[in-house]
């Protein structure tokens, strides 16, 4: 079975709308069921012989259906409470988006952030530096949205602060958790047979979110122990590092409210995201996440699953990390991330590896998959290291890895991120896998004529991309570029200072053989290195940028226009944007609304996510 949307033939094609897979070869299965019987027939035939009734049906497949769509994460989205969250501007950004005729929206990854604790523990705000692999981002809760559920009233709301200008995480924690926190009290305080608090009963002890939802609670609980406050969880008494039975119990017991609240907040981040992700769905919107390849290692996630992990008898790593000296980095990069004993997955049939993909695709409908290239052979650096310099390369899993989560999850649609110095070992496994890879439109121009990432060397089954989230935008790139480079442009691209720099590069990957081109929003709107996402190697001042005040997108209707023109120019228009949609009006899910992992209650929904995870 094949592991992309993007797949060669037969192609293999999701309806948003109903987020159901099918396989889609001259319009119906049963063409496809017949055309493979004739290409079998034809493949036992002699020279000579003739060919068999229906040989001018054996057509060579379809090409995939082409797309584009945007790179912009939540947090960067319009709020009136310091941060982007999930009230009415992110449905206004995917009216936008359908306006644009774009077919996907893609954010980084939807957990919390790493989070600074004054004196104790430095952490800047970073997506990629999670405390939990399952949990969501509790700070983009939408306060109006908890509003109208009754979880809050009008009164208790702030004054709007913050409308424009970057995300102060700091004071957005500081103003809205209490808030949250206090909607996630009442609706724990709401009788039993309530139909939103019995649709959080329901939620929290689905086996899926049950698998994750309850260590995740009791570590929250123990880091915020007054005792344990900043130290990692290998610091911690040796009951708790070592999961004593009868402590956690003890344990459990004595933060049971701490517990019930803070699965209550999971809950309400689900709901609301779910609400937007469906309704995103509707428009005929793909959400494609992101997954680093590795987790923290003080969290929940290696606390409780200890023998995954490459851990010491005093429970801290062993081994780490990180990527080898390059020509940008003559120390290599220390990530620091405890490293995975892949022997012990593989025994336990890569479980932990499928409710985690499993979790993710209850929240998006693809993922990328970030560093892909561990899956063939990782850097291992020893814990007591200082820099990268002295690792060494260790086989990874490979593709059996794929072939053990394929029997849990199935057919998982992912996206690789290769990029850096990629082996003949990695093409080799994502090819496959089938998985659709990455070019970056900005790394083209240095003289390499075989660079994967120049157009005329682009393979159909990949992502384009002008830049991503870790690059300069295309603007502040373009402008410390040399003369040279730039003529070099003009000649290849047609790049002009009429059109500009972003929109030339946004251009040429929409006319791209890629299956999927994806534009930072930061590009759509022509904007410098000043809304740069992130500068990797720097530690502080990343992950703030946002597009603006509420009612922005009302203002951006040209961009929609000229992204729509390209789209249809170049061939990326989803066959529904021909038809008339049905207009879904956007409201607050009732009370009584069923809160499923897939967004809704339907049982057709329901059986298909259950199917990824094989608990039922």
């Amino acid at each position: 079975m094949a592991w992309s949307l993007l797949s060669n033939a037969p192609t293999l094609s999701t309806h948003p709308s109903s987020r159901r897979f099918c396989l889609k070869w001259n319009d119906s299965p049963r063409s496809f069921c017949k055309v493979r019987s004739l290409r079998a027939k034809a493949s036992m035939l002699e020279i000579g012989e003739p060919v068999p009734d229906g040989y001018t049906e054996m057509l060579p497949p379809r090409r995939a259906q082409r797309r584009a769509g945007v790179i912009m994460h939540p947090t960067s989205l319009p709020g009136h409470y310091g941060i982007g969250d999930l009230g009415k501007e992110a449905f206004a950004f995917i009216d936008w988006l359908a306006e644009a005729k774009m077919q996907i929206w893609q954010i980084l990854p939807l957990v919390p952030p790493g989070r600074p604790i004054p004196g104790f523990r430095e952490d800047y705000w970073s997506p990629y530096s999670g405390r939990d692999a399952h949990c969501g981002n509790t700070l983009i809760i939408s306060l109006d949205e908890l509003v109208a559920d009754g979880l809050l009233t009008e009164q208790e709301l702030p004054q709007p602060y913050d409308l424009s200008g970057n995300v102060d995480f700091s004071r957005v924690a500081e103003t809205n958790e209490p808030l949250i926190a206090r909607a996630a009290k009442r609706l724990l305080e709401r009788s039993d047979d309530d139909s939103l608090k019995s649709s959080l009963a329901t939620w929290r002890s689905r086996p899926e979110i049950k698998s994750w939802i309850e260590e995740a609670a009791l570590f929250d609980a123990i880091c915020n122990d007054p005792n344990l406050v900043g130290k990692d969880w290998w610091d911690w008494p040796e009951d708790l590092r070592r999961r004593d039975p009868a402590k956690l119990e003890q344990k459990r017991a004595s933060a049971a409210a701490h517990i019930e609240e803070f699965c209550a907040t999971q809950f309400l981040f689900d709901k609301q995201w779910l609400k937007l992700k469906t309704y995103a769905n509707s428009q005929g919107i793909s959400i494609i996440g992101d997954m680093p390849i590795y987790v923290g290692g003080h969290s929940a996630d290696v606390w409780a699953n200890q023998s995954l992990f490459l851990l010491g008898d005093d429970f801290k790593p062993t081994s780490v990390a990180g990527v080898p000296p390059d020509a940008f980095s003559e120390d290599g990069q220390l990530w620091g991330n405890p490293l995975y004993d892949w022997r012990s997955h593989s025994q336990e049939n890569y479980r932990w590896w499928a409710g985690r993909i499993g979790r993710a695709l209850q929240l998006h409908d693809e993922v990328r998959i970030d560093h892909f290239r561990a899956f063939a052979a990782y850097w291992s650096v020893p814990a007591s290291a200082k820099t990268a310099k002295n690792g060494s390369w260790i086989v990874g899993p490979g593709k059996s890895f794929f072939d053990g989560v394929e029997k849990v999850v199935g057919d998982a649609p992912i996206v690789a991120e290769d990029l850096g110095v990629i082996t003949k070992d990695v093409v080799d496994l994502r090819e496959a896998i089938k998985a659709p890879g990455m070019v970056v439109l900005q790394f083209a121009w240095g003289g390499d004529k075989q660079s994967p990432h120049l157009p005329h060397n682009f393979c159909e089954n990949s992502f384009c991309y002008p830049g991503t989230h870790d690059n300069q935008t295309t603007e502040g790139w373009y402008e410390n570029l040399d003369e040279a480079t730039k003529v070099k442009l003009a000649n290849y691209a047609g790049m002009s200072d009429a059109e500009g720099a972003a929109w030339g590069l946004i251009r040429l990957g929409m006319s791209s053989v890629s299956k999927a081109c994806v534009f930072t929003m930061q590009d759509v709107l022509g904007l410098g290195d000043e809304a740069r996402m992130n500068t990797p190697g720097v530690a502080d001042g990343n992950w703030a940028w946002r597009i603006g005040p509420p009612g922005i997108f009302a203002t951006c209707s040209p961009q929609a226009k000229k992204l729509a023109r390209l789209a249809t120019c170049f061939d990326r228009v989803s066959p529904e944007h021909m038809i008339i949609k049905k207009n879904i009006e956007v409201e607050s899910p009732k009370a009584n609304d069923d809160v499923t992992p897939d967004g809704d209650g339907s049982d057709a929904n329901r059986s298909r996510r259950q199917k990824f995870f094989g608990l039922f």
